[in-house]
């Protein structure tokens, strides 16, 4: 039997055989696609390991309003992780701010572990990282982009067999159950329309109220709303209290499989008409 391709084999596929057709990707899917080499690389190299929880200790953890994964409980190879930021750095400096020197200020704090691993411990307990120190460092919202981008690989292959550990029924919370990270991205099931989220840092997906805002919880009708495309697919959800947007697709509208990760690449239109309406990315 032909083991099937993982989410993440089958995006790289996807946008290759787009790239054939097409004869090229469009800039943003082509950053895309060079971001996820690197990071397909990295989980390549990423021993996995049994779940630290099991199912009894899981539910109790969520039943406390707690994630499944603790910072000191990530335990990421640091070698794998100074190398995957150096070139992060890279792709950032060559992609993204377009000055060859940026990466130099990646490169040194890649270096320096004690430092590295404070600025990730920070990202991951949602406090901003400690900008890097010298001529030229990058501000705090790229350092936290490199980050994430990082670390991205190593939560993925740390939650993937927790996953099956969530029950959905006990975790409405608007952080992701297995790493606490912040969803963005947001998908209607096929069955009943309703709302998940999906982890902007491990993939996770949780199942969310219809309506509450899922950055600042409030469940004021008159301050939510949705805009939809003309199929009915695509969805923007704002929230006018916090003045915040998500994306989302309608899956009963697709009639196929959709890889979600991709699409957040895909709806990059999205982005634009939310930041246009005066709102920000949640």
């Amino acid at each position: 039997m032909t083991k099937k391709k993982d989410t993440y084999s089958r995006i790289v596929s996807t946008l290759r055989e787009r790239a054939k057709q097409e004869g090229s990707l469009p800039p943003v899917l082509d950053a895309y696609k060079k971001l996820l080499d690197l990071q397909l690389d990295t989980k390549s190299r990423i021993k996995a390991e049994p779940p630290h929880l099991d199912q009894e200790a899981a539910t109790a953890r969520l039943r406390e309003g707690s994630h499944l994964v603790a910072f000191d409980e990530l335990s990421p190879d640091w070698i794998l992780v100074s190398d995957l930021f150096r070139a992060v750095g890279q792709f950032i400096a060559d992609n993204i701010t377009y000055e060859p020197n940026d990466a130099t200020a990646y490169a040194t704090l890649a270096a320096d572990s004690q430092s590295l691993q404070s600025a990730v411990s920070s990202w991951y307990e949602g406090k901003s990282p400690e900008p890097v120190t010298g001529e030229g460092r990058p501000s705090e919202e790229l350092l936290s982009s490199a980050i994430q981008a990082t670390l991205y690989p190593f939560l993925v292959t740390r939650a993937e067999p927790l996953r099956s550990l969530v029950k959905q029924e006990i975790w409405r919370r608007r952080q992701c159950p297995v790493c606490g990270g912040k969803p963005d991205f947001a998908f209607l099931d096929s069955d009943r329309g309703a709302r998940w989220l999906l982890c902007s840092r491990c993939d996770t997906e949780w199942l969310f109220q219809r309506l509450e805002c899922p950055y600042c919880g409030i469940q004021t009708h008159t301050d939510l709303a949705y805009y939809s495309d003309k199929e009915g697919i695509y969805r923007l959800y704002t929230c006018k209290n916090c003045q915040s947007y998500i994306k989302a697709i309608d899956l009963r509208k697709t009639g196929k499989e959709m890889l979600l990760p991709l699409e957040r690449a895909l709806t990059a239109d999205l982005d634009r008409q939310g930041v246009e309406a005066g709102f920000k990315p949640g």
